[in-house]
């Protein structure tokens, strides 16, 4: 099969630090070409991919100063995906509403992960493209009232392999919390159950230019190196001894997330996770047995106490059956040849490519 994947341009694929997208996509784009697909990855020019990589530019946009206007690079991104779009038997986007209106120009299907939330105003892109194919990451994601054409949930999965177990937290003991620092992520509230509980916590994370007065204002002065440890952006390696070496890992989030791949990292390295009840949150951890599902401050403090009681193994394992690599491509395979066989179909006639020519099959 002959498959477009289309990255965002502000982060390599994969990500060397923070960037949930990237990694799902790098992910993706290079387990389809070990399984025998021609596949072809529209992203930064400094993306490392076993698929044919083609870019408007020679690295990520967020560590190019000299880049004022992001979105030009985009459209002329998408410029040249749809130029080529006959080429492929199927295009995937992972970029949100800029490759609806260009989905909608060609004969070549395209379906669209929604990495993101639903706004006012991005509604009415939606609303205008409602009838192309659409898959959630996570059913909590999902806006029934859109009427969107929704033709799977997919998961987001990692490389469990790349991640290193646990078996017990380190000593002295402490709490994590990794992500974005933001109001969204719950950074402040990650630092209040700490400070109400006497545990220590450590945050490692970026800060985005919308979040600088957020962190300057309401983080930075609770950072006292001892209790509240900040300790930057973290890439792979720090992120995995990080969490792997905490007691548990705080999602206070305050917004609804679509999916949460720190809660995912998280157990891979065999640390349980107390996580806000908003969003994907009770469709990625198994209340009571990987971590715990919260209300309110009051609830996570609570929850500090029993964590220890939980076995670090079944959380490693429940992201080995549900959120691997392997899972998420498996259902990715499936939407492909689900939306190819219907287009030819439709038309009369089965087409030989869409079959999937893959050795994992």
């Amino acid at each position: 099969m002959r498959i477009a994947q289309i990255a965002p341009l502000c982060e390599r694929v994969p990500p060397p630090a923070y960037g949930g997208i990237e990694l799902v996509v790098g992910l993706l784009t290079d387990e389809l070409v070990r399984r025998g697909h021609e596949v072809t990855l529209f992203a930064s020019g400094d993306s490392i991919s076993l698929a044919k990589l083609v870019s408007v530019h020679p690295r990520a946009l967020r560590l190019d100063p000299q880049v004022k206007e992001h979105n030009i690079y985009e459209m002329l991104q998408l410029g040249l995906v749809y130029e080529r779009s006959e080429e492929f038997d199927i295009i995937h986007s992972h970029v949100c509403c800029p490759a609806l209106p260009y989905a909608n120009l060609v004969k070549t299907p395209t379906v669209h992960t929604l990495h993101g939330i639903f706004t006012p105003d991005n509604e009415k892109m939606f609303e205008y493209a409602k009838h192309q194919p659409f898959i959630s990451i996570s059913h909590a994601q999902r806006e029934m009232r859109l009427g969107l054409n929704y033709v799977a949930t997919v998961y987001n999965g990692i490389d469990v392999s790349s991640y290193q177990f646990y078996t017990q937290p380190d000593n002295p003991p402490y709490l994590a919390f990794l992500g974005r620092i933001s109001p969204e992520k719950g950074t402040h509230l990650a630092i209040a159950i700490a400070k109400q509980s006497g545990w220590r916590l450590k945050i490692a994370g970026k800060v985005d230019v919308v979040d600088v007065d957020y962190f300057e204002q309401e983080i930075k002065p609770q950072i006292d190196g001892k209790q509240i440890e900040y300790l930057g952006e973290a890439n792979h390696t720090e992120k995995n001894a990080l969490m792997g070496g905490a007691v548990a890992t705080l999602f206070p989030i305050t917004w609804r997330e679509p999916f949460g791949l720190v809660m995912v990292e998280s157990m891979a390295a065999g640390t349980p996770v107390i996580a806000m009840k908003l969003g994907s949150t009770v469709e990625v951890i198994d209340h009571g047995k990987t971590g715990f599902i919260c209300h309110d401050i009051e609830d996570f403090v609570s929850a500090i106490d029993k964590v220890t009681e939980l076995d670090r193994y079944a959380c490693r394992k429940h992201v080995e059956n549900h959120f691997s690599q392997q899972k998420m491509v498996d259902g990715y395979e499936a939407v492909y040849q689900q939306i190819l066989q219907e287009r030819f179909a439709k038309n009369g006639y089965v087409h030989s490519r869409i079959s999937i020519a893959s050795s994992h099959s």
